[in-house]
């Protein structure tokens, strides 16, 4: 997936003039960016709306180019900062930024923010556009890349905290009929959350299906299917 769709992952940060990348890929006049050349936004979108449906967070654990690239980021480091209990509500933030995306794109017609500058080379041309790109453009590309920057110290920070298609999945995942989850053999030891990238428990906030944590459960308590 990240070899499918993560030229067009880039493109949507560094390229993508509307404050809300991957939608209005039609009208968008970056023709080097390949979800315009392939047309991929209603193909893509249904699939990713189907796979949520069904598995819930699934395609961020297992598809999704930019959640493999923050576990990478998180990794670079080898210990990492957990968030406490009382701190948890920032989960929350992703149906914020959601909620925002929804905004801009339907009821401010995802407005023009940015002049995608093209000299052909890709980061001659990324660079032109910090140049010349407003404010509102420049504030939500480098709100991006601050959260993919906090993961080097918060594992999974921006897929946590901050990413819109993953409040949205997360709020298929309480109905989607397949899932990892806690059966009644666990003893709530928490080793499944210790090696969590997401920092969570099978079935809970967050969780995205990735099954890492099944091999970890000494009790084998951890399963998949509808609970």
């Amino acid at each position: 997936m990240l070899a499918l769709l993560g030229q067009w992952s880039f493109y949507g940060i560094f390229r993508c003039p509307f404050p809300v990348p991957f939608v209005s890929c039609t009208n968008c006049p970056v023709i080097t960016c390949e979800g315009r050349l392939l047309n991929l936004f209603w193909g893509t979108w249904g699939l990713i709306l189907l796979s949520g449906l069904a598995f819930g967070r699934a395609f961020c654990g297992w598809a999704c180019p930019g959640g493999f690239v923050s576990q990478l980021i998180g990794k670079l480091l080898p210990r990492r900062i957990r968030w406490k209990d009382d701190v948890r509500g920032m989960h929350l933030g992703k149906y914020v930024a959601l909620a925002l995306v929804f905004y801009l794109w339907l009821a401010m017609n995802n407005p023009r923010w940015a002049i995608p500058i093209r000299i052909g080379a890709f980061t001659e041309s990324v660079e032109l556009t910090f140049q010349h790109a407003g404010p509102y453009w420049l504030t939500r590309t480098l709100t991006v890349l601050l959260f993919l920057a906090i993961g080097l110290f918060i594992s999974g920070a921006w897929c946590r905290y901050a990413c819109p298609t993953g409040g949205l999945l997360e709020l298929f995942r309480a109905i989607s009929p397949l899932r990892v989850y806690k059966s009644d053999a666990c003893n709530d030891c928490g080793l499944c959350k210790d090696m969590c990238e997401m920092d969570t428990l099978p079935g809970e906030t967050n969780c995205t299906n990735c099954t890492e944590c099944i091999p970890a459960c000494p009790g084998k308590a951890i399963k998949i299917g509808h609970p």
